[in-house]
C-alpha cells in the first residue's frame, strides 16, 4: 500500500469524492458510476473502482464471517484519508486488477 503523489490537476472535489468512495463503499462508488461528470475524472475513477471492489469483498466476507469483515473497514478509512490528501493508493492485487482491466 504505497502512496504516490498525483498530478496537480486533481481538485479538492476529486479528493472528496475519492475519500467518500472508500468510506461509504459500495454505495458511493455505484453512485459515482452514474454521474457522468464524476466517472470520467481519472483520480476519481481510479479510487472509485478500487473502493467498489474492496467494498463488495468486505461485504461478502462480513456476511459469511458474521461481521468480522468489517474490521477491514478501518483500513478503508486510512485509504480514504490518503485519497483526501491527494495520494494514489496501491491496494495489493486489487490495484493491479483495476489497471489491467482499464478501469483506472
Amino acid at each position: 500500500m504505497s502512496e504516490q503523489p498525483v498530478s496537480p490537476e486533481v481538485s479538492s472535489d476529486d479528493k472528496l469524492w475519492a475519500a467518500l468512495a472508500y468510506v461509504f463503499s459500495p454505495l458511493v462508488p455505484i453512485i459515482v458510476l452514474l454521474l457522468e461528470e464524476k466517472k470520467d475524472r481519472p483520480f476519481i475513477r481510479s479510487h472509485n473502482m478500487q473502493a467498489l471492489i474492496v467494498g463488495i469483498s468486505i461485504s461478502i466476507i462480513a456476511f459469511f464471517t458474521l461481521g468480522c469483515g468489517y474490521l477491514l473497514w478501518i483500513v478503508m478509512l486510512f485509504w480514504a484519508y490518503q485519497a483526501y490528501q491527494g495520494n494514489s493508493v496501491n491496494i495489493p492485487l486489487i490495484s493491479d486488477f483495476v489497471r489491467n482491466q482499464g478501469w483506472a
